[in-house]
């Protein structure tokens, strides 16, 4: 289901997924049930309401603990693609890692402290004011659920908040930050086996009514550690390679002062049917790419006298990258520009070959490791 965009907040796009309205449904009649039957003479009109009230200014904490993380990495340097709000809670999309276990630490920790201040800063206003009744139900919730969410959010496991804390520890201690996500993840995941297990013991022992709730969320911890922790290996077992690394053998290449007669006989019978080939100079520089499909604007009887230049097409700089680029920037790039591949060079501009995803795939097959992140 695609997330409904609903404004910015500090230049940053906010978005609630559809199962959003699920919960604020739920949550709205819960709560407003709730106040009906503790304040018995409260008119139905105003209980629900206040159901509501309570509902959004719920969602309203999880969105301000977001914000505390991305006010964070903004003062970083780091952008902030968007921040939306769905079943689970809410989540801050970043551009990039921060350069440092410290500012990783500080990234992580920001939101669980806005939460803390919004606990300890209600507790406050309810008990100075000494408001009664319903609206101090309605602030206790808002209390206690900010505590729940800071100290829930400070488990240690991916993709909490204190699974990036502890990624950040770890980063600090090994020197690698793969290696931090990588362990995060997957004490992640056993916090998530924990989760399902307790919303399951309840019907395995005594014959009782599944926590689903539990289960859930051990569900949610389970598959986004374990992404979080296989993709930690993949860019770990990537490092120290470059783009170079990964051209592909015998990369469908064609020389400009070739004639579409020898293109067709040398290369396009003798390709793995290959449908777009690179056109180097005879120094080897790119100059652009022809395809198959480009003869067919030339007669055939034309073709002994007609050189490849002449169908040549220039090729676009975000199509190209340096051979020693660091493979993982590298994969980083083909996913943000949903490219398959890209044209590798040398710092003067020669061209060294193709890199596509099934050649960075087939390194981490011969490295056993699964490459489910390079899906086209």
């Amino acid at each position: 289901m695609n997330n409904i965009r609903v404004g910015r907040l500090f230049g940053i796009p906010f978005y609630v997924n559809p199962s959003w309205f699920l919960v604020l449904g739920l949550v709205t009649l819960s709560y407003g049930s709730g106040l009906a039957a503790q304040f018995p003479t409260l008119p139905t009109g105003i209980a629900w309401s206040l159901g509501l009230i309570t509902a959004l200014l719920l969602f309203g904490s999880v969105l301000a603990h977001e914000l505390g993380h991305s006010v964070v990495a903004l003062k970083q340097g780091i952008g902030v693609n968007s921040i939306t709000l769905f079943l689970f809670g809410g989540l801050a999309s970043l551009e990039k890692e921060s350069e440092t276990p410290a500012d990783a630490f500080w990234v992580a920790i920001a939101g669980p402290l806005v939460s803390l201040l919004i606990a300890v800063s209600v507790t406050l206003v309810a008990a100075i004011t000494g408001i009664s009744g319903p609206l101090a139900a309605v602030l206790g919730v808002l209390a206690s659920v900010n505590l729940a969410l800071a100290l829930f959010n400070l488990i240690p496991g991916l993709p909490l908040d204190g699974g990036n804390i502890l990624k950040a520890l770890v980063w600090k201690v090994t020197g690698n930050p793969y290696k931090g996500i990588q362990f995060a993840g997957r004490v992640g995941q056993v916090f998530g086996w924990v989760a399902i297990a307790s919303g399951l013991l309840p019907l395995i022992l005594y014959g009782a009514g599944i926590n689903f709730w539990n289960v859930l969320i051990g569900w949610f911890l389970l598959q986004n550690a374990g992404r979080a922790a296989q993709y930690a290996t993949v860019q770990d077992r990537l490092s120290g390679l470059t783009a170079a690394d990964a051209v592909i053998d015998e990369s469908p290449i064609v020389v400009d002062s070739l004639t579409l007669r020898e293109f067709a006989d040398q290369r396009i019978l003798d390709s793995r049917n290959w449908r777009k080939f690179l056109v180097t100079d005879a120094e080897g520089q790119l100059l652009g790419t022809i395809g198959v499909d480009d003869l067919k604007t030339i007669p055939t009887d034309q073709w002994g006298h007609t050189v490849v230049q002449a169908l040549t097409t220039p090729i676009e700089p975000a199509l190209t990258v340096e051979g020693d680029r660091p493979l993982v920037e590298v994969m980083q790039l083909l996913e943000e520009r949903q490219l398959t591949a890209l044209s590798v060079v040398r710092t003067n501009g020669s061209l060294i070959g193709l890199l596509d995803k099934v050649a960075i795939a087939q390194l981490l097959q011969n490295s056993n490791v699964g490459a489910p992140v390079l899906a086209s």
